[in-house]
Parts: structure tokens; C-alpha cells; sequence
């Protein structure tokens, strides 16, 4: 079995700085009352060195055990290596700062940092794309867990892709330019009120929450399979890895249009937190329906397999 030193190293380094950058970002959140567009300077930092660590570990430990194409994917992971340290060290230097990192072309020292993100970012998503495809050699000891996994990729993919809707200028910034071109809120100027910590708006859309949820389903959507299989221990009901595959599927599918739901929702200009018309329909629809299904799939036990003996 391999050890945690066998994984892709350069992006174990990477959750090690992100370990690192996370105590930072703590500290500077202690010490510094700065806030930039409504939130403490020091939040942006914090959750992105979070969710690095997360995408370093999963993909370090995915591309070590790839049965094929794991020269190819070791290469493109030292490169989303680099890219993420690129972008979580201007990310640091602009809260240094007390200034934004991301839409920011002010000044040519800022329109020049930010067109280094957008490489980095660029660079990072076509590079998770060919892992993406090779983690479809990957096959873990479950058709469960494989599934999961897989899935989990796609959704991430898809998620880290929404980005670049924040991207563009918005109508109001094209009117009245004032140095910044793109926006994390729909409707609105970023910086108004926001969720605790993670900041996503509370009284227009946010296009960054499908970006976050879709870019953890590789986290999620694997950890519910192999909370399946602890329960298929200990629950007979889902004891046949078949299944606890048909509710991976579920869970896919569930996932797939919450994504979808909430991306829609935002470019809707609407609050994650005050859903109303086809928005509150859609969520409960979801909801009810993935119970449902569920619940079909445990209830409704696939055939005994039928193992034959020769004479």
C-alpha cells in the first residue's frame, strides 16, 4: 500500500503550504480590521488556502494510484501545482495589501496581477481536465466508489469551469468604470451583505456558490460512497455494492442539478437565501425526488447473484 510520501509530491507540498497559509490567514484575521469589499481582508485568503489543501490532497492521492496515463497526469499535476501556488500567493500579497485580487485593472501593476491569475487559472482548469480523464482508469476496489469518484470529477470540473461567468465586466462597470471588471454578485456591486465567513451575498446572486459547490462534489460525492460502504458493514440493506451504486447514481444525479439550480439561481440575481417561485419549487423537487429515489433503490433489492459450480 502506498504511504502518504508515494502520493504526487509537488501537490502534497502544496496542502503543506496551504496548511501554512491557512495559520496566516487566522492571524491576519486576528490582527488586521481591514476589510476589502465588506469583508475582513484576510477571509478571501482563508478560504482559499482551505479549499487548495482539499484539491491538492485529493488530487495527489488520485494521480499516485492511476493504473494508466499517470505520466501524463503526474505532469499536468506539478503544473496545477505551480498554478495554485501562483494564485495563493497573490491572493496573500493583495490582502497584504488591503486590496482585491481578483477583477482588479486599476493600475498597471494590478491589470498585470491579475492577468497572471488568469493564466494560472486557465492553466489550472485545462490541466485538471486531463486528469479528469485519466481518473477514468482509475478503478477502486467498489463499482460504488469508482462511480463516485468519477462523477465527483466531472461536477468538479463543470464547477471550477462557472468561474469564468465572474469573469466578464458587468453592465453598471462598463457605465461607470472604476478599475475593476468582473464581479462575484449578480445585480449588485460586490461587497454588500454576506454569509459569515464564506461572504456569499445575502440579498442578490452569487455566482460563487455553484463555483464551490460544484468544484468539492470530488470530495463529497466520494466520501457519501464510502459512507456507504461503512454502512453496508454494519446495515444488510446495503450490504450489495449494487445497491450502494444505484445511490451514488442518485446522489449524482441530485448533485448535477443542485449545481445547475444554484447556478441559475444566481445569474437570476436571486439570494441563496431567499429562494422564491421556480427557484423554491426546483429546490424541493430535487429534494423530494432524490428521498424518493432513494428509497426505491433500497427498497426494490436487486437478484441474488448466481454463482455456477462446474460438474
Amino acid at each position: 500500500m502506498k504511504t502518504v510520501f508515494a502520493w504526487h509530491r509537488p501537490l502534497m507540498t502544496v496542502a503543506a503550504l496551504m496548511v501554512l497559509s491557512t495559520a496566516v490567514s487566522l492571524i491576519g484575521l486576528i490582527v488586521d480590521p481591514r476589510q476589502v469589499t465588506g469583508m475582513d481582508a484576510w477571509a478571501k485568503p482563508l478560504k482559499f488556502s482551505l479549499s487548495i489543501l482539499l484539491y491538492g490532497v485529493t488530487w495527489a492521492w488520485l494521480i499516485a494510484h492511476l493504473p494508466r496515463w499517470r505520466r501524463i497526469a503526474h505532469a499536468a499535476g506539478t503544473v496545477i501545482a505551480v498554478a495554485l501556488i501562483v494564485e495563493q500567493v497573490l491572493i496573500v500579497a493583495a490582502a497584504a495589501a488591503g486590496t482585491t485580487s481578483h477583477f482588479n485593472v486599476s493600475t498597471p501593476l494590478a491589470s498585470a496581477i491579475w492577468g497572471v491569475m488568469a493564466v494560472s487559472i486557465t492553466t489550472l482548469y485545462v490541466c485538471t481536465f486531463l486528469t479528469t480523464i485519466a481518473v477514468f482508469f482509475l478503478r477502486l476496489p467498489t463499482r460504488s466508489t469508482t462511480l463516485a469518484v468519477r462523477a465527483g470529477a466531472i461536477i468538479a470540473l463543470a464547477g471550477m469551469g462557472l468561474a469564468y461567468l465572474m469573469t466578464g465586466p458587468t453592465a453598471s462597470q462598463l457605465a461607470d468604470f472604476r478599475g475593476i471588471a468582473g464581479a462575484h454578485t449578480v445585480g449588485l456591486a460586490d461587497g454588500g451583505p454576506g454569509l459569515p465567513v464564506l461572504g456569499w451575498s445575502t440579498v442578490g446572486g452569487d455566482l460563487r456558490i455553484p463555483h464551490f459547490v460544484g468544484m468539492h462534489a470530488l470530495q463529497l460525492l466520494p466520501l457519501f460512497a464510502v459512507l456507504l460502504g461503512w454502512l453496508g458493514r454494519r446495515w444488510s440493506l446495503l450490504a450489495d455494492d449494487r445497491v450502494r451504486t444505484r445511490l451514488v447514481v442518485v446522489a449524482t444525479v441530485v448533485y448535477a442539478a443542485t449545481v445547475a439550480l444554484v447556478t441559475a439561481q444566481a445569474l437570476a440575481g436571486q439570494s441563496i437565501v431567499r429562494p422564491d417561485g421556480p427557484y423554491l419549487a426546483a429546490g424541493w423537487a430535487i429534494a423530494v425526488a432524490g428521498l424518493i429515489a432513494a428509497a426505491l433503490v433500497v427498497a426494490v433489492r436487486p437478484r441474488p447473484r448466481i454463482h455456477l459450480t462446474p460438474a
